[in-house]
């Protein structure tokens, strides 16, 4: 049964030093990044994690070759309850004209506060007319993530962007639940609407996965609620 659950989040950036939530450098023949949220689109819409603390950002520098190296912080771990995590990626990207192109990459999420909490992924996708397609695999050993993800550009009826990402996971040890079965592995999905409103970033999310009931205490994967769940979000930048 979808049980859905309606929230509202604002997301303001109020920090003097976060006024902007994206600086672009040239410097020759490189690119520099600021950024308060993930640069690389591909990496971001595959494998990295939405923002998890009240403090996250990264670094990002590309080449007119096409690679690039970078490094996002979904969390600093100063707020309560919350660790350090870094997540260092490096890539290609090359576009062949301005309907098509290619991407791949390789990320390492590390949590250097918490021993053997390290993991690698690799990432590709392909572009095609203002739509993305890609997938990625996630080697950790706890837990295998394979994810499929689709860009669609905006959807004209709508006027709004529509992303779907869809992930299977493969855990490394067997969780047993309540009733004494258990969870080898499973399956979540997420689709988004996005556009801009009245100065605000505008998102519609509806998320799922194959657990449910007590099956959910083995869930940790791309959404942040295990059963069925409507999300609005709405965020504004201050530039």
């Amino acid at each position: 049964m979808i049980r859905p659950l309606l929230v509202l989040s604002a997301a303001l950036l109020l920090s003097p030093t976060l006024l902007a939530q994206q600086i672009k450098r040239e410097v020759g023949d490189f690119d520099f990044t600021l950024s308060t949220t993930p640069t690389r689109t591909m990496a971001q819409g595959l494998i990295s994690p939405a923002a998890t603390g009240a403090f996250h950002g990264g670094l990002d520098f590309s080449h007119t070759s096409g690679w690039y190296v970078g490094q996002y912080t979904p969390s600093m771990g100063v707020a309560p309850g919350s660790t350090l995590r870094v997540d260092n990626y490096v890539g290609y990207k090359h576009h062949f004209d301005s309907t098509l192109g290619y991407e791949i990459g390789v990320i390492h999420y590390s949590q250097p506060n918490i021993a053997g909490a390290e993991s690698h992924a690799l990432y590709g996708g392909i572009s095609i007319m203002g739509s993305r397609f890609g997938g990625a695999l996630r080697d950790n050993p706890s837990n295998r993530i394979g994810t499929l993800y689709a860009d669609f550009g905006q959807v004209p009826l709508l006027n709004a962007d529509l992303t779907v990402k869809l992930a299977h996971h493969r855990l490394g040890t067997p969780f047993t639940i309540g009733d004494g079965s258990q969870v080898n592995g499973f399956s979540d999905w997420s689709m988004q609407l996005s556009r801009p409103w009245l100065g605000l970033d505008l998102n519609l999310i509806y998320s799922d996965s194959n657990l449910t009931g007590g099956g959910c205490d083995a869930y940790s994967g791309i959404n942040t609620y295990c059963e069925s769940v409507v999300t609005l979000k709405a965020q504004r930048s201050f530039f």
